[in-house]
């Protein structure tokens, strides 16, 4: 299995754009992030998990040659605002439906907003997408099992995904023992920290870090991270053994 992070920033806290702090300022391409979302490649299978608003820039970027399915973590724009550029992939498919899997209430919420894919007679070129309802029981997405693990963003429910050796949690500020558990065994764990203090819907540095302790995984990356939370080269150099910020285009194998 192989993981490219498509992005891995954030649009909470984002500065004006004439802000001229040592993050936005710096020369670092780490320190360059998109909106957060990655790639699984599983076989001859391509999975992303949420399309943002930057999901064309990243395909491009990454040269995604075909899309199998998409993932969706929760409804929020920054996850969801990328979803209208799937349809070069109905196209390269030869007008196939493009499945994705979420939560019935981010489902309907993609319903409202890109209604006009979802008419009875709709427009030749609209995306064409196929439903797939996602529970808190394992699912498989286009052969690939998938495992939810049920977390909270503030009062919002929002799915973490675990696959194989691999999980995957963004936008989370609680988790239960009892779904943290399901990342437990992991190879390779993959959670949110937007800043170093703490934060209303978002794990902190620290707090992420203790959840990262706690599931033991031998490699850990931090995504979903504002720039507020400093340097990447002087976060990461701060880092416990074993721990990394993720970086948009970093590749890694599970």
């Amino acid at each position: 299995m192989k993981i490219t992070f498509l992005g891995t920033g954030t649009s909470s806290g984002v500065p004006v754009l004439t802000c001229k702090c040592a993050v936005c300022s710096s020369l670092d391409f780490r320190d360059k992030r998109l909106r957060v979302s990655i790639l699984l490649q599983e076989g001859n299978k391509n999975i992303i998990f949420d399309t943002g608003p930057d999901f064309r820039q990243q395909a491009l970027r990454e040269s995604i040659s075909h899309l199998d399915a998409v993932i969706f973590t929760h409804e929020h724009k920054d996850h969801t605002g990328g979803l209208d550029d799937i349809r070069p992939y109905n196209y390269l498919s030869g007008l196939k439906n493009l499945p994705i899997y979420a939560h019935n209430r981010v489902l309907n919420q993609l319903k409202q907003e890109y209604y006009y894919a979802f008419q009875e007679n709709p427009y030749p070129g609209v995306p064409i997408i196929e439903c797939n309802e996602v529970v808190n029981e394992p699912f498989e997405a286009v052969g690939i099992k998938v495992q939810p693990i049920d977390v909270l963003h503030h009062k919002l429910q929002v799915f973490g995904y675990r696959i194989g050796d691999f999980t995957y949690i963004t936008d989370a500020n609680k988790i239960s023992d009892t779904e943290l558990a399901k990342a437990k065994g992991s190879k390779v764990f993959v959670l949110n920290a937007l800043q170093n203090s703490p934060h209303i819907s978002h794990f902190s540095l620290q707090e992420a870090i203790e959840i990262a302790n706690h599931v033991g995984a031998p490699e850990t990356y931090f995504t979903h991270i504002s720039h507020k939370l400093g340097l990447h080269r002087e976060i990461d150099e701060k880092l416990p053994e074993g721990i990394k910020l993720a970086y948009d285009g970093l590749k890694i194998e599970v």
